[in-house]
Formats: C-alpha cells, structure tokens, sequence
C-alpha cells in the first residue's frame, strides 16, 4: 500500500520511479492491500468467512493478472517486474486460499456442537 501510494499520489519524481507501470494494475494493487489486510486479520481471528475472502482475493488477483496479460498482448507498456509481482502475488493467495479452507474445515469438525 505504502508504495502503490507514492505511485499514485507521491512526488512527480516519485511516479516517475515507477517507469511504465499499468495504471489499472497500480490501482488494483493499492486498493487490495486493504483487502489483504482485512483478510489476514480475519485468517488470524479464524473467522468464518476468512476463507471466502481469501478466495476473493485470490480470484480477483488473477483476473488483474489476466486482465494485464492481454495488456501487453495488445502492445502495451509495462514493467517486466509486474509480470513477476502479479505471479507471486497470484501464487500467494492462492496457497493461503487452500491452507485457509483446510484449517477452517478442522475447525469446524473439532467444535462440538451446542
């Protein structure tokens, strides 16, 4: 978030740093954070819908990604770095997608009902 923020809203210099960087990607990237914050505190209180929202993370991740690569099919600019942050991220939520689903799925089961 720190950085998408200097990217959008920094110094001249500061967006200048970014090179060719998607603005719709830069956008996507900034907004989520707060997602990713909001998810992660959900993980750790392993509330219900942690899960869900990961999933919605995830998804939304990879249709940017997606989104990107017809981008520069297309032709257009972009930073090679992208390609490498939007997989990592991409991969990321994914695993903590799959990981959230099995650890709530054990929860649920050793929860005797009232």
């Amino acid at each position: 978030m720190v950085s998408g923020s200097r990217a959008l809203f920094g110094t001249q210099e500061m967006r200048a740093a970014v090179g060719h960087a998607v603005p719709f990607v830069l956008w996507f990237d900034f907004l989520a954070g707060f997602v990713y914050l909001l998810a992660g505190a959900a993980l750790l209180a392993r509330r219900n819908w942690a899960g869900s929202a990961s999933l919605f993370v995830a998804a939304s991740t990879l249709l940017v990604f997606g989104a990107f690569g017809v981008h520069v099919l297309d032709g257009g600019t972009y930073e090679l770095r992208t390609i490498g942050a939007m997989t990592l991220r991409s991969l990321f939520w994914i695993v903590v997608t799959v990981v959230a689903f099995r650890a709530l799925k054990k929860l649920r089961v050793r929860v005797p009902e009232v």
